[in-house]
C-alpha cells in the first residue's frame, strides 16, 4: 500500500506559485528524502502532506484516504524547535502523551520506551535547556513516534548540528529504517539522503528526478568530480580553471567542484594554472559524484542556492 500518495498539488500566494502541479508516491515503510536547495517548495509540500496548510489545488492521502482525516498518524517535526526548554525531556515528552488523551499510567510507559528509542534515558530529567542540539531534535523526533504514528515527517533535522551530533541523528534513523513506519525526510544535504531508498529532487516548484541514490548518479553520466579547495576564491580563479568543467563548475565553500571528462588528466593542469596565476592550492581531489552534484548536472543550480 501507498503511506502517501500527492496527486496534481499547487500551492499560490495570490500570484506566486510555489507548488506547481506536484505529483509523488510512496509505498509503505519506505525511507524516502526530499531533496532541493531552500526555496525550491519542499517545506510547503510537506507540511500540506501533514495537513498544517491546505493546497490550492491536488490531492493527498495518507495510507488510501484524505490526508485530513489522517492526522493522528502522522508525525510531524518542523525545521523550528518546539520543544519546552524549560521542562526537562521526560515533561516535555509526558505533555504530548497528555495532550493525545493517555492517562497518566500508560503515558510514563510510552514516555519512558520513546526516552529508550531515541537514546535519551539518561538524560530525560535534564531541562531541555541544557540538552546540545542534537539531543533537543532527538526530543522533537520522540514527540512524532507515539503509538499509532504510520508517517514520519521530518523537516530539515540536521540543520545546525555539529559534524557529531548530525552523525548521530543519522544514526538512529538508520535504526529507525528497519521498523515500519513510513519516513519523508526533507533536506538539501545531499549526504543525509545517501541513507534513504529513494530520493526526490525538487527544484523551483517541481520535481525533477526521483530514483534510488546510485541510480540517479549513473543516470546523471558523471563520473568523477575534480574537487578544488583554495586559499582564496575570485572571478579570476574561476575563469582560469573554468575551461575545464565541460559539464560544469561549481563554487563551493571552500573551493570548486569540478565536472569534466577526463578528471585525471585535468587535475596536474589545473594545479598548474593555479600556480601561474598566484592561487595557492590547499587540496585537490578526484572523487566519486554526490547527489549535490547530480542536483547541479540536472538544474545547473548548486543545492546550497
Amino acid at each position: 500500500m501507498q503511506a502517501v500518495r500527492v496527486e496534481n498539488l499547487r500551492k499560490r500566494y495570490g500570484d506566486r506559485e510555489v507548488l506547481k502541479g506536484i505529483n509523488l508516491e510512496i509505498e509503505e515503510g519506505e525511507f524516502y528524502a526530499l531533496m532541493g536547495p531552500n526555496g525550491s517548495g519542499k517545506t510547503t509540500l510537506v507540511s500540506i502532506i501533514a495537513s498544517v496548510i491546505p493546497p490550492s489545488e491536488g490531492r493527498v492521502e495518507i495510507l488510501g484516504k484524505d490526508a485530513r482525516m489522517m492526522k493522528k498518524y502522522i508525525g510531524y517535526v518542523p525545521q523550528g524547535n518546539f520543544s519546552s526548554p524549560h521542562l526537562t525531556g521526560r515533561e516535555n515528552l509526558t505533555y504530548f502523551a497528555r495532550l493525545m488523551g493517555y492517562s497518566k499510567d500508560k503515558a510514563k510507559k510510552i514516555v519512558d520506551e520513546l526516552l529508550e528509542k531515541v537514546g535519551l534515558s539518561k538524560e530525560a530529567d535534564k531541562k531541555v535547556s541544557k540538552y546540545s542540539g542534537g539531543m533537543r531534535k532527538k526530543l522533537e523526533v520522540a514527540t512524532a513516534f507515539m503509538p499509532g504514528i504510520k508517517v514520519l515527517i521530518l523537516d530539515e533535522p540536521t540543520t545546525g548540528l555539529d559534524p557529531s551530533a548530525r552523525k548521530s541523528f543519522l544514526g538512529m534513523l538508520q535504526e529507525m529504517k528497519e521498523e515500519d513506519t513510513t519516513i519523508l525526510l526533507v533536506t538539501h544535504i545531499g549526504s543525509d539522503a545517501e541513507i534513504a531508498s529513494r530520493v526526490a529532487f525538487m527544484n523551483d516548484g517541481k520535481i525533477v528526478a526521483d530514483g534510488k541514490p546510485e541510480e540517479l548518479k549513473r543516470k546523471s553520466g558523471l563520473r568523477y568530480v575534480v574537487n578544488v579547495e583554495t586559499a582564496i576564491k575570485s572571478k579570476r580563479i574561476r575563469d582560469a580553471i573554468g575551461k575545464f568543467g565541460e559539464e560544469g563548475l561549481l563554487e563551493t565553500e571552500n573551493g570548486y567542484r569540478i565536472y569534466c571528462d577526463d578528471a585525471e588528466k585535468a587535475s596536474p593542469e589545473i594545479v598548474k594554472i593555479l600556480d601561474r596565476i598566484g592561487c595557492k592550492v590547499t587540496r585537490i581531489g578526484i572523487e566519486k559524484p554526490s547527489l549535490e552534484d547530480v542536483f547541479f548536472k540536472l538544474t545547473r543550480k548548486g543545492i546550497g542556492e
